[in-house]
């Protein structure tokens, strides 16, 4: 039986040295090797500012928090967010805690992004802001969003968590909003252990993530900055807080991992692209089951699967069938989001019918992409299918 499972490590000796030359300098907090990550993936995005955090899902909540202190027209309580209805928990529980109000828009079955008719529905004088998730490592059409929010003032921000490396004409997906998320967990694109990340090209707003990053305070701020300058008492500035912050640091080790991984992302993702060219060859055209469709250039989090009405056999059954056969799979990221209890605390809408979000949840399955060739799991999942 051939083992196929939802991820496996990206790493070699290369990051193992990193960790040690870490222990070495036997400095573990946040330092010179996050700010070299940093710099390097902002490089890759061509980005003018990123911010490291410890997670993806810090990531999310720092974005949103930023956008309550920039100067000029910040969020408030109550603003309307328009967001997807498939995404992962974290896209949404920052808004929530941010007293925004979400309005849930359906998705499209084939993209499995958003259904951009009835994004376009949806959009009204309320809204303050799209929050645009690029799902399974495929962009959304972000010619099209930018036609629906041109001339208002709507805010568009990205997690791009699942889909580093992915780009619409030629242009970085998580580079399009005002700033974009993203994630170095284990079975993402690369790994840091855990870790995230924050693109963004305004300077106030990269001022504001230091320091919410960082309990709040001004230590990790430049001398003059666009939150609060700093006096020349090094002494006073070191506790001297600014903003409710947080503190989600990611560890030196994380980053310098980060660094040696990077060096590997365009090799990972053109590996993904070959076996997603080989996955479609293999299972488009069936009539059984709908796979996803790419816009722009997909860097392939991973393969989602959906029975059509069609199929000889039903969701729970093909689980059960690749479970015994030592294939991993998962439903796509969180299914329908607004089928969940944790959705009477939220302030919220659902603009319309969630019919694909809703078939996607009761028929959808995603197996893993790796950064290694997969043509003969591929082969052994399309022979049990």
């Amino acid at each position: 039986m051939i083992k196929y499972p939802l991820a496996t490590s990206t790493w070699d000796d290369a990051e193992l040295q990193a960790i040690k030359n870490v222990i070495a300098k036997d400095m573990y907090t946040m330092g010179e090797y996050v700010q070299s990550f940093e710099n390097d993936f902002a490089k890759f995005l061509g980005s003018k500012y990123c911010v490291m955090v410890n997670s993806g899902s810090s990531a999310n909540l720092l974005a949103v928090a930023a956008l309550f202190y920039k100067k000029n027209d910040p969020l408030k309580k109550g603003d309307e967010v328009i967001v997807p209805a498939v995404s992962w928990s974290t896209s949404y529980y920052p808004l929530y805690q941010y007293g925004l109000k979400l309005k849930f828009v359906d998705i499209d079955i084939n993209t499995l992004n958003y259904d951009l008719e009835a994004l376009e529905a949806a959009v009204n004088d309320k809204t303050r802001m799209i929050l645009a998730v690029n799902l399974l490592g495929n962009p959304n059409n972000f010619d099209r969003i930018n036609r629906i929010i041109a001339d208002k003032d709507i805010l568009l921000l990205e997690d791009n968590c699942e889909s580093l490396g992915a780009t619409f004409n030629g242009k970085q997906a998580g580079t399009f909003g005002i700033m974009g998320t993203f994630s170095t967990f284990y079975s993402h694109h690369i790994a840091t252990m855990e870790g995230g990340v924050i693109s963004t090209d305004d300077k106030e707003l990269y001022h504001i993530l230091l320091s919410l990053r960082s309990h709040g305070w001004t230590r990790h701020l430049p001398k003059e900055n666009e939150v609060s300058n700093k006096g020349d008492d090094w002494f006073k500035e070191s506790f001297r807080f600014v903003l409710p912050g947080y503190n989600v640091r990611p560890v030196e080790m994380s980053g310098a991992i980060g660094i040696e991984q990077l060096k590997k992302l365009d090799d990972f993702i053109n590996v993904r692209r070959s076996n997603a060219k080989y996955f479609k060859e293999l299972f488009s055209g069936n009539d059984e089951f709908i796979l996803q469709e790419e816009l722009g250039e997909s860097s392939w989090f991973g393969f989602s699967i959906i029975l059509k009405d069609s199929a000889k056999y039903r969701r729970d059954e093909l689980v059960e069938l690749l479970t015994n056969k030592g294939i991993d799979c998962r439903p796509i990221v969180t299914g329908d989001f607004t089928k969940n209890e944790v959705l009477k605390y939220f302030d919220y809408e659902i603009h319309g019918e969630m019919k694909s979000a809703q078939k996607l949840d009761t028929n959808g399955l995603f197996v893993g992409n790796h950064q290694i060739d997969l043509k003969d799991q591929i082969n052994y999942l399309y022979s049990i299918i």
